[in-house]
Formats: C-alpha cells, sequence, structure tokens
C-alpha cells in the first residue's frame, strides 16, 4: 500500500487488523520488516519560513528536495543527514520522515547535535487511527510526552509520521578539512587534539585511504586562521590543508563510502569517542569512524557477532546487515518503558513488529 495524504493514512491503519511494515523510500531495511508493507509518501514542503529558520514538510517528502530548497535560501538541516542506499545497497531516495524515524545524523552532529536536536515538530497517525500533532507552529503537548524526541529513532515503532518540523541554521560560507595520513592506532590521539582545541571543528573522523579529518566552518576568515592554528597543533602529524575540495571528503564518511559494494557483514557502533579505535582494533575488520570516535562502521567476516568481539564498550551496537538481532536488548528498566510507550500509542501492536527486537 502507498498513502500519499494523511486522511488516507488514517483510513489504513483505522482498518488494519495485522501488522504493517512502515517504509518511506526503503533505502534503511534494518531490522526485521514484518507485515503488510506501507510506504508513507506524503510529500511536499507544507511551509518554509526563511526568516524564521523553519520549514515543515511531508514524511514523505524526498530529503533531497528539502536540501535543494534550504540550499536556495542560504540554510542547511543543521545535522548534516546522510544517505545509507549506497552502503547498504538499498535502492530508493531517501525521505525526510525516514531521516527522522532512524534519527540519521551526518559528521556535524559533534558541533550541531543529532536530527532530533533540530526536530521542533511531529504530526503522526497513532495505532488507532488518530492523528497527532506536537511541536512545530501551534507547540501543543496532547499527550503528556515529549512526542518530538520520542518519535526521533523510533523506527516507525510508536506511530506513522505525516508531517516534521525543523528549526534550520544559515549555510556556512566556507569551509577547510584538515587531512593527516596517520594510522588508525594514532587517530585516536589526532582527533581528540582537534577537539579539544578551541578551534569549533565541525567533523573529525577517520577512513582508510586517507587518515585522520578534521573539518572547520565558518567565514572565510575565521576558517582561515583556525585552519592556520589548528595545522600548528597537529603539525607532528603533517597536516595537509584542503578548501571546499575537501567537502566530498564528508559526505563519502557519512555515507561510509570504503565499505559500500562490499562483502561481509555490516555494523554500526555508537560509543565514547575514546573509545571509537580500541572498538575499531579489536573488530579486526575495516572500519570508518565519525564523530570524533564515537561512531564506527565496521564491515566484518560473515556470521561473525561483533558485539562480543567488540565487548566491552559503552553505548550500544547496531547489525545493520547479517544474521544477528539489529539493535541490543534494552535493559530491563528501559525495557519496561518501551513496552508501556508502545501499548499507549499503538495498542494493536500494528505498526514495525519485531523491528526493534
Amino acid at each position: 500500500m502507498r498513502v500519499t495524504r494523511e486522511s488516507e493514512l488514517v483510513e489504513v491503519v483505522r482498518a488494519a487488523t495485522a501488522p504493517l511494515h512502515i517504509t518511506g523510500g526503503g533505502t534503511r531495511p534494518v531490522g526485521r520488516g514484518e507485515g503488510a508493507a506501507l510506504q508513507v509518501a506524503i510529500s511536499g514542503i507544507t511551509l518554509y519560513e526563511p526568516g524564521a529558520l523553519t520549514l515543515i514538510a511531508g514524511a514523505g517528502t524526498p530529503l533531497r528536495v528539502v536540501e535543494e530548497a534550504v540550499a536556495a535560501e542560504g540554510q542547511r538541516l543543521p545535522f548534516e543527514p546522510v544517505r545509507w542506499g549506497a552502503l547498504l545497497g538499498a535502492a530508493g531516495e531517501s525521505t525526510i520522515g525516514g531521516v527522522v524515524a532512524a534519527n540519521v545524523s551526518g559528521p556535524r552532529r559533534i558541533q550541531a547535535g543529532a536530527c532530533r536536536d533540530s526536530l521542533i515538530g511531529v504530526r503522526f497517525v497513532d495505532g488507532t487511527g488518530a492523528a497527532v500533532k506536537n511541536g512545530g507552529r501551534v507547540m501543543k503537548n496532547v499527550t503528556g510526552y515529549d512526542l518530538v524526541k520520542l518519535m526521533a529513532g523510533s523506527w516507525g515503532t510508536l506511530g506513522v509520521l505525516s508531517e516534521v518540523a525543523f528549526k534550520l541554521l544559515p549555510a556556512a560560507p566556507a569551509q577547510a578539512s584538515l587531512v593527516m595520513d596517520v594510522p588508525l592506532a594514532v587517530a585516536a590521539k589526532v582527533l581528540a587534539a582537534a577537539l579539544g582545541s578551541p578551534f569549533d571543528v565541525s567533523g573529525a573522523g577517520w577512513m582508510p585511504g586517507v587518515g585522520a579529518m578534521v573539518r572547520l566552518e565558518g567565514l572565510a576568515e575565521s576558517v582561515a586562521y583556525r585552519a592556520g592554528r589548528l595545522a600548528e597543533v597537529l603539525a607532528p602529524h603533517a597536516p595537509k590543508i584542503l578548501r571546499d575540495e575537501g567537502a566530498g571528503l564528508w559526505r563519502d564518511l557519512g555515507e561510509g563510502k570504503p565499505l559500500q559494494g562490499r562483502r561481509g557483514d555490516l555494523w554500526r557502533f555508537s560509543v565514547k569517542p575514546s573509545e571509537g579505535p580500541l572498538v575499531a582494533a579489536r573488530l579486526g575488520g575495516e572500519v570508518v569512524l565519525d564523530w570524533g570516535g564515537g561512531l564506527v562502521w565496521a564491515l566484518v567476516t560473515e556470521g561473525t557477532d561483533a558485539r562480543a568481539l567488540a565487548a566491552p564498550y559503552s553505548g550500544h551496537a547496531t547489525c545493520l546487515r547479517g544474521p544477528f538481532a539489529a539493535f541490543e536488548p534494552e535493559p530491563a528498566p528501559l525495557a519496561a518503558l518501551a513496552r508501556g510507550l508502545r501499548a499507549r500509542f499503538d495498542p494493536k501492536g500494528l505498526f514495525n513488529p519485531g523491528k526493534m527486537g
């Protein structure tokens, strides 16, 4: 089934007697997809006020459309959403609702926060077929829950998004990337030094074949000054300064380009930045580090339990492709809370059952 209006979505949910597999562009096929497929194609920018740095769009609006619209006004989504399609071998086009459902955040997360931090409103259909709104133009909490935060990263298990609202930021007029050809074992020291500096780093990661990467953004004069000073701090590692030509490196980093099209199981670890290189070393496969070491993309031999191999670690690991459960079991108190939320918003158990465990 494919719905293009919220009224259609309401009708489908009210009539449903069996589970629904909620999808957007189909570019993030993570976890078990159970039930009849329901594609949300409610598309279009319904409100954009550049002066107020605010945008509202249908959940099925292609991410590309949103990015092009705000770029034309010299603005951007703060959290730098990335696309997983090529990494997961999934066709289709990423949607803004899918970005919210997975709480997708790119390299700029270390400076601007995650997707949920820029999300100011949602509209969705709950498991009873009721349309619910929280945030946006009318800041009204209809249930006593912070639904904006709950919906981000819920993977469609609490409700089906129909509309999302964001706060935006002006686009940076200039950027510079410092690239250092250092091995993974040295990357932790390099990235920590950059992030601990006063130079407002907006990206920090490591890729095979490239090395450690650090990004600075802002006004041209400020970027030039900060890049020069940071290069002095990192001088023992011989940094090479790239200007606009370095922009593509951050897209490659966020989308895990070195791991695309490769055979093996694919994992994603979200840990303390100081643990990233340690986790990567324990895994022994091919890795990409983002978020200053706090995000580890790992390609390992098929059938390898990367969670066991990487232990101990803080945070959590997601099996994006492989025979293991996609998400880690939740601690008992959190699991009880999650069950309560799902019982409240999806009493019939319609939405993406089995997706998160």
